[in-house]
Order: structure tokens, then sequence, then C-alpha cells
């Protein structure tokens, strides 16, 4: 018999910021050189996906991206054992910036956790019902400057048709407390996982803004 579990089944905030906690714990126990698995990253990255299809309509174009970068790291994985290898060997290859490399699809990868974080932030922050303005926060600060005057205008659009905050917490399938908690707990966890990211990239001298 098909699996029929649906979003309801599941707490897809509570498998985010479990498996970023362990990402983050694997940066801090280690060494300063600690690497991280990629296996292990981009199935932590699988976990944020149903979050973008819970936005609706604004945050399609990300969610379709993210999924299909997050699946190129996972089949990457496959023969790769660290992110720090991976962006070696296109360096070596020298193929870091072009379109579908492995390291081009991490740093949008890291985009997507990066807006993450700054939209449970401010979700965390705001009062009322309404995501609009988190949302609208979250991708000025880190979609918008990569994007075109075209899907800028079609996010501006789809912010109108954003779930209410309490629509996003049924289909997260938490309370507004538990939420709050997972929110803050991937906030604190994704921060040093970004960072190592930002300097695995700055340290051989690729750059984060392109």
């Amino acid at each position: 018999m098909a699996n029929t579990t649906t979003e309801h089944d599941e707490k897809p905030l509570r498998k985010i910021s479990s498996s970023f906690k362990d990402l983050s714990s694997t940066l801090n126990s280690q060494a300063p050189d600690a690497h991280l698995d990629l296996a292990s990253f981009s199935r932590a990255c699988a976990h944020v996906s149903p979050l973008f299809r819970c936005l609706g309509i604004a945050f399609r174009f990300a969610e379709m991206d993210y999924v299909a970068k997050v699946d190129d790291l996972a089949e990457a994985s496959e023969s790769i054992v660290t992110l720090q290898a991976m962006v070696d060997r296109d360096v070596e290859a020298d193929c870091v910036r072009k379109a579908g490399s492995h390291t081009r699809n991490l740093l949008r990868v890291k985009r997507g956790l990066d807006m993450v974080r700054v939209l449970f932030e401010q979700i965390i922050d705001s009062e009322g019902s309404s995501l609009k303005n988190p949302a609208s926060t979250a991708y000025s600060q880190v979609f918008a400057p990569y994007h075109g005057w075209a899907i800028r205008k079609a996010v501006a659009a789809g912010m109108y048709a954003l779930p209410t905050k309490a629509q996003l917490l049924k289909k997260l399938n938490e309370e507004e407390n538990s939420a709050r908690i997972q929110m803050q707990n991937y906030v604190a966890a994704s921060a040093p996982v970004i960072l190592y990211i930002d300097k695995l990239y700055l340290s051989r001298g690729l750059g984060i803004d392109w």
C-alpha cells in the first residue's frame, strides 16, 4: 500500500532544527579546520524543502531552484565526502562558476538556508498574523540582490498570497510556542553552518556575491 503520510502527520520544523543542531555540533566540537560531511549536509537541507512549499507562490521559484540544487548535492555526496573536497574539486577543474557546478549550487543552497534564518528571526520578532513583512524582509536581504526586475516583481505580487502565521503553523503541525522554540533553534544552529560555507569560499578567493 502506498505511503499516505501527509504534511500534518510530521513536524518539519523539528526535523529542520534537529538536523542543523547536529551539523552545528560537528563544527563546534572539532578543531577550527573541521569539515562538514556532504551527505549529512544535503540531508539536513532536504528537510528545509517543505517549508518553501508551505510559503506558497511567493517562494515557488525558490522551492524549485532549492530542491533541484539540494538534489545535486545529495547526488554528489555519493562520491565526494565533504563540502571542502567538493569545492576543491571544482576549483581544480576550473568550473566553480559554471552553471550546474556543485560549488555554484552550494552557494544557492546556502542562500536558501540564510533566507529561512532571516525569515524565522523576523517571525519571532513580529506581532500579528501577517507574514508579509517577515517574508519581504528575508527576500530583500538575501535573494533580491541577485534577482532581476521580473523575478522581484513576481515575488512582490506573490507576497499577497502568503499564508497567515496561523495557517503556516497548521501546515507545519506546530503550536505557536513550540514553533518559536524550533525557529530559535534553527536560527542559532544554522548561523555557524552558513559562516562555515562563506569561509570555505572566501578562503579560496571565490567570493560569495555571484
